[in-house]
């Protein structure tokens, strides 16, 4: 299950745009707190992709627990979550 998700606001130039695959068999909640006058917050199901927007200096805190508790469990700079283009591929014909 993918989804697409788009939270910054406009006035924000050079973002990156980034993908995160929780690879957990629990929910997650995966958060950006550390840019000033933005929050980025979100549930994700095991399995799930999400893509978003975000600055480079932003870092994606990734929390994880179980009914009652959740605990930090990773914080991944958002340079490392940046989608790259892919590279074009090239056919060759067999004569």
């Amino acid at each position: 299950m993918s989804q697409s998700i788009d939270g910054l606001p406009p006035a924000n130039t050079g973002n990156l745009t980034c993908v995160y695959t929780s690879r957990m068999s629990a929910l997650q909640i995966v958060r950006i707190s550390n840019i000033e006058e933005w929050y980025f917050e979100r549930v994700i199901f095991p399995g799930q992709t999400i893509m978003f927007s975000a600055p480079a200096e932003a870092v994606l805190e990734i929390y994880s627990g179980s009914y009652a508790t959740c605990l930090l469990a990773d914080c991944i700079p958002c340079t490392q979550l940046q989608m790259r283009e892919a590279s074009p591929v090239q056919v060759v014909a067999e004569e």
